[in-house]
């Protein structure tokens, strides 16, 4: 008997192959594990198997040590990619639903009547600052106009870079001048309009619409007859264009005895779904500023504003 040779020629026969799932004849065994010829396709029917089932869960990478890197050394992580349409500085607001604002209290403004520069600090539900919000004026418009006075709010993240810009026009504010009723227009980044706040004509409410950028209304915003926090939370429901069912809400939250009577410092929340465009969570920042000026910002000796009448 022969031992058996390599193929012949061309014109012989070559070995046998087996298709998938037939056993009647039998190849030549291949390593195990190995795989096949990587530039042969997989027979008809073949499945790997790797591609189904839901698709895998992709996690943030982990930073890890570089290689000869001493020991205890860890490599920067990569920055994540911001999503579509996303304004820069804003990627944040995409992963929380509840924001607090509170103002700073002003020593100069609170011992002798001085109108000063409102400022703010942005922070998530934990606490931890995620902005910082100032306004700009003069000190002629601040003393002069009061609460209706205009200004431009610069909102810069923590690493003191401006991402949204508020301006708000000199406007009225009472419901007997429904002609020039208030505005405020909220751009990120700086120059890019995304969206507005408009006062709402009402005799007895205060209402708002949150527009987009064309000035489209997206929402609703509507508060008590009588904004007056005395000893418990004032709020401002936010509802869809067309619906009463509320989709968030806007509180002005009682900040204690002494700070309500002898300063304008004053804490807010918003509460919104978390899957709301990024540029309505921003705008939705300027509708509370705004609510803030008309219903509890004190000037000197003059009461703070609680209802449309004023």
């Amino acid at each position: 008997m022969s031992a058996p040779g390599y193929p012949g020629p061309y014109n012989n026969p070559p070995y046998p192959m087996a298709q998938y799932g037939d056993q009647s004849v039998a190849p030549y065994p291949a390593p195990h594990g190995g795989y096949g010829d990587p530039h042969q396709a997989p027979p008809p029917g073949f499945n790997p198997g790797y591609n189904q089932g839901p698709p895998p869960v992709m996690y943030q990478p982990v930073p890890v040590p570089e290689y000869g890197a001493p020991p205890g050394a860890i490599a920067p992580a990569m920055a994540a990619a911001a999503p579509v349409g996303v304004p820069p500085g804003l990627e944040y607001l995409t992963q929380i639903d509840q924001i607090l604002i509170h103002q700073k209290v002003e020593l100069l403004e609170a011992f002798i009547g001085f109108e000063t520069n409102n400022q703010y600090e942005i922070k998530n539900s934990l606490g931890q600052k995620i902005y910082n919000a100032k306004e700009k004026n003069d000190c002629c418009t601040r003393n002069c106009c009061g609460s209706l006075r205009s200004f431009d709010m610069k909102i810069k993240d923590t690493m003191d870079r401006e991402v949204i810009r508020i301006i708000r026009p000199f406007r009225c504010v009472s419901c007997w001048f429904p002609c020039c009723l208030q505005e405020m227009e909220i751009q990120a980044p700086p120059g890019t309009t995304i969206g507005y706040v408009k006062q709402d004509w009402h005799p007895c409410l205060p209402k708002f619409s949150i527009q987009g950028p064309n000035k489209e209304t997206l929402l609703k915003l509507d508060g008590p007859c009588f904004a007056c926090n005395c000893c418990g939370d004032v709020n401002f429901e936010l509802k869809g264009k067309d619906s009463d069912q509320p989709v968030g809400r806007i509180s002005k939250q009682w900040s204690g005895l002494l700070k309500e009577v002898f300063t304008d410092t004053d804490n807010f929340g918003i509460q919104f779904p978390l899957d709301m465009d990024v540029k309505l969570k921003a705008v939705l920042m300027g509708a509370c500023f705004l609510i803030d000026f008309m219903f509890f910002e004190k000037v000197g000796e003059a009461n703070q504003r609680s209802s449309v009448f004023s």
